[in-house]
Formats: C-alpha cells, sequence, structure tokens
C-alpha cells in the first residue's frame, strides 16, 4: 500500500473584506498501487467558486514545491502534458475541488495541497 501524505492546509488570505480558507480533511491517505486516490479541497468565502482558479501542488521530500495542475470554469489546465494521464481534477458543488492521482506507484509518494491565489 502507497502512503500518500496530505498537508492538511487551513490558511485563509484577505482579499478585501473577505477571507478564504481551503481545508483538507485527510491528514494522510494509503492506497495500492496501480488504484486511484482522490483528494478534496472545501473551499470557503468565495463566492463564485466555479469560476475562480484553484491550483494543486505536490512536493516531493527535500525538493521544492512544484504545481501540477489548476482548475477555473472548465477543464483543468496542466504544467506539463505528462501530467493530463497521472492526474486529475474537478469541481463538486458549491465548495468542493477534487483532485486524484491515478495509477498509483511509489514515485507518487508526496505532499498533495490545494491552493487560491
Amino acid at each position: 500500500m502507497m502512503l500518500l501524505p496530505l498537508l492538511a492546509l487551513a490558511a485563509a488570505w484577505s482579499h478585501g473584506q473577505a477571507q478564504v480558507l481551503l481545508k483538507q480533511s485527510q491528514a494522510s491517505i494509503s492506497r495500492r498501487q496501480t488504484t486511484t486516490a482522490r483528494i478534496e479541497c472545501i473551499v470557503e468565502g468565495v463566492s463564485s467558486f466555479q469560476s475562480v482558479n484553484i491550483h494543486w501542488y505536490r512536493q516531493i521530500p527535500s525538493k521544492a514545491p512544484e504545481r501540477i495542475l489548476y482548475i477555473g470554469s472548465g477543464q483543468a489546465n496542466y504544467d506539463h502534458d505528462s501530467y493530463r494521464t497521472k492526474y486529475s481534477s474537478l469541481k463538486k458543488g458549491a465548495n468542493v475541488c477534487t483532485f486524484s492521482v491515478n495509477n498509483i506507484n511509489s514515485n507518487d509518494e508526496a505532499t498533495y495541497y490545494c491552493a487560491y491565489w
């Protein structure tokens, strides 16, 4: 089983009068190799959630964080074409953004987190 540590992000940013809060409820998840892991990011304080960009990052131990993709009102935009089959993201409802890591293997062990900016 692969362990994918997650950063439980609970940071707030001030945008004028409003504050935005991003929450990932899982501290870590484990999945068998070749399966898919899904991570949820709950976004609070954004009135137009479906149109804002939510970014997904990964940080491999002892390396700098790396953005994988961002998703706005349409499909995900990937930082590298090679990520299209490995990762995916979609928005659900009024405030949930999901991120999937497909066909998990040992190279996927990292900290994954969502961001809004």
